[in-house]
């Protein structure tokens, strides 16, 4: 039987960089996991360069538990690597490699341990989903989530496998990322009302957005689990413009939002179109072919906790932690908890070696994933 360093090797040499196709590896899992049984189900890319996998072994019956991590990775460019970050590489009881942490580790341990879930005895089964493209918002995972909420058998909790050091996370804050694209009319800077300044309506709109972060700080409780406390909103890049004394044509920037699980993410977003609208409107007095466009480039939900919701009570159970733990970074998990799933998150490896050259997870961090879904194994049987 294949262990979990062997899948993972395998795993690794594949090239999931989210500008990729990750195919290849779906074709692969999926013929395996076919193999043992298993019921699967591609849930393809728009454009059909990659693909979801939904797979489940056990009884055809509601209640199963799903086993969740993306295949995707971040690039390796620029990165100063010792190894060949696609040749999965040992040394001093750690194992290195593009993606051995974040996530291909838990996907590895997922499915060493297939075999044995499709040889159990099981009463519930475990369902497999594996996604693309969490790395750049994740944009995948939705319409996988929606396809198993809308057929049987339906699963009653989720397990991400994020890495946490096996440790149970039961919330993290979430992610709402735009865009914002600022056209006005050019004209000289004394004859203001000729024009209309992209780079002005862009910094109104800007401090705007300031005054909600101010009121996502002031929303936070007192007992608030997070660092910071409270939900931000930050303005990371912008541009425009082309000369002092030019209104200027066009502006732009970047923000993103990190709501907290108390934050209405979704009303913020919705009073930024309405505030966009309002600016618009009134560069048109001045310009009519001006315009404010917003794109939104990720919505991903924040991960509330369940207060010993179904999945917590089995993680818990399953690792023996008990100890409150919530997280900054954000996961797939939100958005299967949005879609009416009972979800934390539980992984090998540590945050802290994601995404950094020279990336590894420790062996111990395999065992210890084995050990839970043997144990998850007994729980299913039961």
């Amino acid at each position: 039987m294949r262990t979990a360093t062997d899948w993972l090797a395998e795993l690794v040499s594949f090239d999931t960089t989210s500008r990729n196709s990750n195919l290849a590896l779906i074709d692969r899992v999926e013929s395996y996991l076919a193999e043992l049984g298993a019921e699967c189900h591609r849930i393809e890319s728009p454009d059909g360069t990659k693909a979801n996998l939904h797979a489940v072994l056990g009884p055809h019956v509601d209640g199963g538990v799903v086993l969740s991590g993306h295949t995707d990775v971040v690039p390796v460019d620029g990165q100063d690597w010792s190894t060949d970050p696609f040749t999965l590489t040992e040394r001093d009881g750690k194992l290195y490699g593009r993606g051995s942490c974040d996530m291909k580790g838990v996907i590895a341990c997922a499915l060493a341990k297939a075999p044995s879930f499709a040889k159990a005895a099981l009463k519930r089964p475990v369902h497999f989903a594996f996604s693309y493209d969490e790395e750049i918002g994740c944009l995948g995972a939705p319409d996988m989530i929606r396809q198993m909420a809308g057929h049987a058998p339906r699963p009653s909790c989720v397990i991400v496998g994020e890495p946490t050091e096996m440790a149970v996370v039961t919330g993290h804050k979430g992610l709402f990322s735009v865009r914002v694209e600022v056209t006005g009319k050019e004209a000289h800077s004394s004859l203001v009302e000729d024009g209309a300044c992209a780079v002005t309506y862009a910094v109104r709109l800007m401090n705007w957005m300031v005054e909600q972060s101010d009121a996502l700080k002031a929303a936070a409780p007192a007992d608030s689990p997070f660092n910071p406390p409270y939900g931000t909103l930050t303005i990371g890049q912008m541009g425009g413009g082309t000369a002092a004394n030019i209104l200027a044509k066009s502006a732009w920037f970047i923000s993103l939002m990190r709501p907290a699980p108390w934050d209405d993410g979704p009303g913020l977003g919705r009073r930024l179109m309405a505030e966009a609208a309002r600016l618009e409107a009134e560069m048109r007095q001045y310009a009519p072919e001006a315009r404010i466009e917003v794109e939104v480039r990720s919505n991903v939900p924040p991960l509330r906790p369940e207060d010993m919701g179904e999945a917590e009570t089995l993680a818990r159970a399953l690792t023996g932690d008990n100890s409150p733990r919530v997280v900054a970074y954000g996961t797939e998990g939100g958005q299967f908890q949005e879609a009416g799933f009972s979800t934390v998150i539980c992984g090998p490896g540590s945050i802290t070696q994601a995404h950094q050259p020279d990336e590894f997870v420790a062996i111990s961090e395999l065992d210890a994933c084995m050990r839970f879904l043997d144990k998850l194994e007994q729980r299913l049987s039961a």
